[in-house]
């Protein structure tokens, strides 16, 4: 699994709010990077929206998520990032009644400041965002005891893992066609809301194969907001923060600069539409040198080429519309642009990926590609 990285270097459960502030009185908060311009109608900052809404996040003890846990059991590890390892757990419902609760529980590595900022950033980002696409926060735990911090999380959990594992593990079946295609619809409706839905923008900053989650019905939602930051406000063009993010996935003006946009998640996007296409890892150390990285190895393979069936996934067995493929690539192509201002806004995404959806069911009436056409190359 790719790591992030960074370029420089006990109370009964009730609904409550978790201070909005470091560790250290002196820090500033982590999402406030760039100050309004002082208009009278300037959007309200992440926190002070989630001041709003935070109380509607439940507040659990530490032994009663231990206790979920089996006292966080390696059995029912699920999952495992930079900022900690996440457990399936069962929950006592609300009031006692009902069956348990499931739920994954995120247990933050013990890292000090830095694991605060990333808790506090996702309390934060998920105690104010509502979509279908983003996965839910139900609460979370602070204790500051003898033994140092604890910071966890509370989702729902989500029964299908992520997209990563469906697409690059060999035990579980391959994702049909049309379905690829609804859950980058899914992703991309969800980073949409975040760039344009939103009385301020979110920058997710850390899209990635891994934090796609899928559902029971394999819907797509958004996770781990540790890294998302405040768009830029009145006349900036951009954020200024110190890069962060997953080799492969991060856009290189990004890397280069430290200048974040929200076409910073547009390329990390198009990386995800190759990984969806291809079958392959935005970067895999162990195929030959000139085919480890994913976006210089589909160049040979342009969308319009007899060449282009070559880089589709072999696990879907032609089972695909071209021209739907074909369309996605060239979106792809289009979020992968370098200069960042002439990559598409998530709300064309969001248009394309849905013709690409009606061209692949109309495909299906007519039949899928079974056939050879005269001048296809194997």
């Amino acid at each position: 699994m790719m790591k992030c990285f960074s370029i420089f270097k006990t109370k009964k459960r009730g609904k409550s709010s978790p201070e909005l502030r470091e560790q250290n009185a002196s820090t500033k908060p982590p999402t406030r990077l760039v100050k309004s311009t002082g208009s009278i109608s300037s959007p309200r900052t992440i926190p002070e929206l989630y001041k709003e809404k935070g109380h509607n996040l439940t507040k659990f003890s530490f032994s009663e998520l231990r206790n979920a846990t089996n006292n966080f059991n390696r059995l029912l590890k699920i999952g495992e990032g930079g900022f900690g390892s996440v457990y399936k757990g069962s929950l006592r419902p609300p009031h006692g009644q009902g069956p348990p609760l499931v739920a994954a529980i995120k247990k933050l590595n013990r890292n000090g400041m830095q694991g605060h900022k990333e808790w506090l950033a996702e309390v934060q980002f998920l105690g104010v965002v509502d979509h279908p696409n983003l996965v839910k926060l139900l609460g979370y735990c602070s204790v500051d005891g003898e033994r140092g911090i604890q910071r966890l999380l509370v989702y729902e959990y989500m029964p299908n893992k992520s997209l990563e594992a469906h697409l690059f593990s060999r035990t579980l079946p391959p994702i049909p066609w049309k379905t690829r295609l609804r859950i980058l619809l899914g992703a991309a409706e969800g980073l949409a809301y975040l760039h344009e839905g939103l009385e301020i923008q979110v920058i997710f900053r850390d899209f990635k194969s891994s934090n796609v989650l899928l559902d029971e019905k394999f819907n797509a939602k958004l996770s781990d907001f540790g890294l998302a930051r405040e768009g830029p406000q009145g006349d900036r063009t951009h954020v200024s923060t110190m890069p962060v993010g997953t080799y492969g996935y991060a856009a290189p003006e990004y890397v280069e600069t430290g200048h974040l946009k929200s076409k910073s998640d547009l390329w990390s996007f198009g990386v995800v539409l190759y990984e969806i296409l291809s079958g392959r890892k935005a970067i895999d150390r162990n195929l030959p040198q000139s085919e480890q990285k994913l976006i210089e190895w589909v160049k040979q393979f342009p969308a319009d080429s007899k060449r282009f069936r070559m880089m589709m996934d072999p696990r879907l067995k032609n089972e695909y519309s071209m021209e739907g493929a074909r369309k996605v690539a060239k979106l792809a192509n289009s979020c992968l642009r370098r200069n960042p201002d002439e990559r598409p806004e998530m709300s064309r995404i969001v248009d394309v990926l849905q013709e690409a959806i009606r061209e692949s069911e109309e495909d299906t009436i007519s039949g899928m590609l079974p056939k050879r056409r005269m001048g296809d190359v194997a």
